[in-house]
């Protein structure tokens, strides 16, 4: 809409500007706004400052604004660490002075009417037991200077109805914020809003969800314009919800079928319609957020997809690597089946991620193979390869999701080593940081701080500390 009245503007009014700063000015605004992906900016003022969303305030991994550190380790650049108790695998999200995070805690308080987990027999291919051991769901707020508690809430205390892998948690999704309330969703053991004080506001209990194999849940909710977005796909009925964010009243609820999948959705505006783009085994589909109603489908992703769908100018790129690998570039105008038609912009079969989210910056489409060190870059346009499965140094398991910023990919092994590169699409390596503690989760980057969640720590990084 802004566009189409800069543009009216210039037809209107260029013939009778007299100055040629305000010409200036209006050719740099335009520009600025037809390169921005439509729906990636935010109407929530000062949102491009913080990192509200596991994949920051461009939904991309990237920050345009933040300047986080080139080097540290466990004795340089360290503004704070402060342990975290329990587990959980989901990235801290930054908002102003504060920074959230969500773990579970595993009590010594047992139902003995259940066995104990080392007594039951193998259920699953992972062996993956039932506990027996209440936990607590808990959120907490740090101070972002100085990492000290400002608030912890425990949202709810309860026995978790099954297991999880050894590699997942009971607190491996993400909270989300728009700036007036602060959104925690621990699956089946409920969505709990709170003020940014730490005042419970409202909570739900969306039902139990039964994961193939017991393997866990983790898909992160989205807020947009007041309604919050929760997508559930496991071996049962799986569904996608949308729910008032002030009030947490289910605003439509729609069924789905697929099995298990972890995908955080992407929702992005475009051309005065607001899209729900959902990545799954069976479909990518969009839906739109108004009413449910599905927009357009597309089959050709492999199974248990966990990518986070990233877009650019009209197109939404999509992704899994499980049993096969897939990528498809899909526009984002057409409706109906859009299957094998040129809707399709065009697609990979090699390469793709497991776990880690790509990463789009400025047109550059990175993601690694699988959840290995082996690094791709694209030209999103085209699809052309600026580098082609090439093997990163110092790293080797990855399960982080890279991020960007002041022209440098970040990205981080399970080994607790970052590495830094200069954005060119080489492996150009600008240094190689090393942490003490395994890391699971992906980095946040704010202002000039990058934020890293060990096994037991949170890491709270800047130069000259």
């Amino acid at each position: 809409m802004v566009l189409n009245y800069l543009c009216s503007f210039a037809k209107e009014g260029i013939a009778n500007m007299k100055s040629s700063l305000l010409l200036l000015v209006f050719c740099a605004v335009v520009e600025f706004m037809v390169s921005v992906d439509v729906g990636s900016a935010q109407s929530i003022d000062g949102m491009e400052n913080q990192w509200h969303h596991w994949r920051g305030p461009s939904v991309t991994g990237v920050s345009a604004t933040a300047d986080p550190p080139l080097e540290w380790s466990e004795s340089n650049n360290i503004q704070w660490k402060v342990s975290v108790d329990g587990e959980g695998g989901s990235t801290p999200i930054i908002w102003k002075d504060k920074v959230f995070l969500l773990t579970a805690i595993k009590t010594d308080k047992l139902d003995t009417s259940i066995p104990n987990p080392e007594d039951q027999p193998k259920r699953n291919f992972f062996d993956i037991k039932t506990p027996n051991a209440f936990h607590q769901f808990v959120v907490i707020c740090l101070d972002r200077d100085s990492g000290k508690e400002i608030w912890r809430r425990v949202a709810d205390e309860r026995i978790p109805h099954e297991g999880h892998h050894g590699d997942n948690d009971f607190a491996s999704a993400s909270p989300t914020t728009d700036g007036k309330r602060l959104y925690c969703w621990f699956g089946s053991a409920g969505f709990y809003c709170f003020d940014l004080d730490g005042k419970l506001l409202w909570q739900r209990d969306l039902g139990k969800a039964f994961v193939g194999s017991s393997l866990g849940e983790g898909c992160s909710p989205v807020i947009h314009d007041g309604k919050l977005v929760v997508v559930r796909d496991h071996s049962k009925q799986s569904t996608i919800s949308v729910l008032d964010a002030e009030t947490g009243k289910t605003l439509w609820e729609k069924n789905r079928d697929e099995p298990n999948a972890w995908a955080t959705p992407r929702v992005i505006e475009y051309e005065g319609t607001t899209q729900v783009i959902t990545a799954a085994s069976n479909e990518v589909r969009s839906y739109d957020l108004a009413n449910g109603e599905v927009i357009w489908r597309c089959r050709g992703l492999t199974g248990n997809v966990i990518p986070c769908p990233v877009t650019q100018n009209g197109v939404v790129y999509c992704m899994s690597g499980y049993e096969g690998f897939s990528l498809l570039a899909l526009e984002i105008s057409k409706t109906g089946d859009i299957t094998d038609t040129d809707a399709v912009v065009w697609k990979k079969k090699q390469g793709t991620p497991y776990i880690p989210s790509p990463l789009l910056y400025d047109g550059m489409l990175y993601f690694n193979q699988s959840n290995r060190n082996i690094l791709t870059c694209l030209d999103a346009a085209t699809g052309k390869e600026i580098l082609s499965r090439t093997r990163l140094p110092e790293l080797s398991n990855i399960y982080a999701s890279p991020v960007g910023a002041r022209d440098r990919v970040y990205l981080t092994g399970r080994n607790g080593k970052t590495v830094v590169l200069s954005r060119t699409g080489k492996i150009d390596v600008l240094a190689v940081n090393q942490l003490d503690e395994r890391i699971d989760s992906s980095p946040a980057l704010a202002g000039k701080q990058i934020f890293l969640r060990g096994e037991k720590s949170l890491y709270c990084i800047s130069e000259n500390q």
